[in-house]
């Protein structure tokens, strides 16, 4: 009887997340474990703070029910455009107890490219850190209110017409906050693609709920165990990797506004940290000093071992691979086992993972290909781009194999090292930028007849763009007025580390202009 059933395919599997929410998981522990901590706030200038489970899942439905007062309901958009803070984690749960999508930007975007955000996403109304009021008002934004918190620091009264977010205090213990099914929109995060807008992707509290499941489990991860959490939150490298492991085990976020160089081992100290997201920008800034007695365990990098680092800091220093449409690791390197150095980790085991060339093929160990991954939308990969169906379908292939623009080779035991890009995508710092976003920008600069731009090399920040023009008339001036185009449209890290103008491009036989050879010139420069 059981082979007739389990051959059946009129029955479904079991939905591991189904009648679960992220709401559901917050609400167990603070139930459960109310006592335990679960945010650490460690800023700059202003004092820290700790909230409980508890109270924390208190504070949040009071702010949910406060919002619901304010009109918003399941499936609106809110934006949230803020640095690191308990405000931003606060706003974030309270939209997910409501089916409201916490729409989460870059602080470091510019007006235009806030604007845009606010007009693809329809966000009715934004909660602003103090620090971007301005910028907000720049977008020219029909926004139906704003509220905003101060900023680490900042004493001054906010402008008049503007919430304070310490009053978006509502009944919680009142609230009635109806389940919401396991694929129902949770959040839309901005990412670069190949074309000049960024796409929104679109995740589920499925998605949620599997990248802190997955994480737990990749990170060997346990109730009693501390993250350091100092990347943006706005991104899935802190909010996926860092924060929701920790929200699956129960265990503790000490989170700062942005890494410190100086702080980084204090804060560590003071709260015992055992694990953490720690980028390579981060480890270059801590490796000339002093390494203390820690509590680390390990620490995820985009690649493992890093010529020895990990002897140096005393720590396992794990690979991994992961994208804002992976929602969490697709590789990884499991932490009881040795690899190789440069290793992004072996194929996660939750997902499908084969490396192909331009026709599809399998490549051979030690050949570099396309990275392709496979796993159930919604769930193990994202659910769709915002209001952009035509890009979802371009972006999985018949057999639903997402195409992630990157190019990787096998080397010993299975494990993957990063090649390049496949898509024209720069790497700065965090950061990835589509390098057509930047090129569309200085096209429209007067006297600007061709653009391309490239990265080249940085010491702390992986690349930075370099801008190649071809112009009616090269100048100092209208190199200038390029830049300053450039601050004006884009985030400060988007904009150029310089300009040089040519009189032709080096070509490749298509006559499209050779990238390849745009990064040798800039490298020499």
């Amino acid at each position: 009887m059981g082979s007739e059933l389990e051959s059946d395919p009129t029955v479904s599997a079991i939905d591991p997340y189904a009648d679960k929410d992220v709401p559901w998981l917050l609400r167990s522990h603070a139930e459960t474990r109310g006592d335990a901590v679960f945010l650490a706030w460690e800023p700059f200038e202003d004092d820290p703070g700790e909230w409980t489970y508890g109270q924390f899942h208190a504070e949040v439905r009071d702010l949910a029910a406060a919002l619901r007062a304010r009109g918003l309901a399941r499936g609106d958009k809110l934006l949230i455009h803020a640095g690191n803070s308990p405000e931003f984690l606060l706003a974030w749960y309270a939209c997910a107890m409501l089916g409201v999508v916490a729409v989460t930007t870059n602080p470091r975007c510019a007006a235009a490219e806030v604007a845009y955000f606010i007009q693809h996403s329809g966000a009715r109304a934004a909660i602003v850190e103090s620090t971007y009021l301005g910028l907000i008002a720049q977008t020219g934004a029909r926004l139906e209110w704003i509220a905003a918190f101060p900023a680490d620091g900042d004493r001054a009264a906010l402008p008049a017409g503007i919430v304070p977010f310490a009053s978006l205090r509502g009944d919680g213990a009142a609230l009635v906050a109806e389940p919401l099914e396991a694929m129902t929109p949770l959040s839309v995060q901005y990412t670069s693609g190949t074309t000049s807008r960024p796409k929104g992707v679109v995740w589920t509290h499925a998605n949620a709920l599997w990248a802190g499941q997955i994480g737990a489990a990749h990170n060997q991860l346990r109730s009693d165990d501390v993250s350091l959490v100092f990347t943006p939150l706005c991104h899935a490298n802190a909010m996926s990797w860092g924060h929701l492991p920790m929200l699956w085990t129960g265990g503790k976020v000490v989170l700062q506004p942005r890494f410190s160089a100086s702080r980084f081992w204090p804060v560590a100290l003071k709260h015992g940290c055992t694990w953490g997201n720690v980028i390579p920008f981060a480890i270059q800034a801590i490796a000339e000093q002093a390494v203390p007695q820690h509590s680390f365990r390990q620490w995820v990098v985009g690649a493992a071992g890093l010529g020895g680092l990990d002897k140096h800091f005393r720590v396992a220093i794990l690979g991994a691979w992961g994208m804002t449409e992976t929602v969490t690791h697709g590789t990884f390197t499991p932490p009881q086992l040795p690899a190789p150095d440069r290793s992004i980790g072996l194929p996660a085991p939750e997902y499908e993972v084969k490396i192909v060339d331009e026709q599809g093929a399998p490549v051979k160990v030690g050949e570099t290909g396309l990275l392709k991954i496979r796993g159930t939308r919604g769930r193990a990969l994202f659910l769709e781009y915002l209001d952009d169906p035509a890009a979802t379908a371009a972006s999985f292939d018949i057999d639903g194999w997402f195409d992630t623009g990157d190019r990787v080779y096998q080397v010993e035991q299975g494990h993957l090292r990063f090649a390049d890009r496949a898509k024209d995508m720069l790497k700065i710092g965090a950061e990835n930028v589509a390098a057509s976003e930047i090129e569309a920008v200085i096209a429209m600069v007067p006297g600007v007849l061709e653009a391309a731009v490239v990265g080249r090399p940085h010491p702390m920040l992986d690349e930075e763009p370099v801008a190649f023009v071809r112009a009616a008339a090269p100048s100092p001036d209208l190199a200038d007025a390029i830049l300053a185009a450039c601050r004006a449209q884009l985030a400060g890290f988007k904009v150029p580390a310089a300009v040089r103008f040519m009189e032709e491009f080096p070509r490749s036989e298509l006559n499209k202009v050779s990238k390849k050879d745009l990064r040798e010139l800039a490298r020499e420069g």
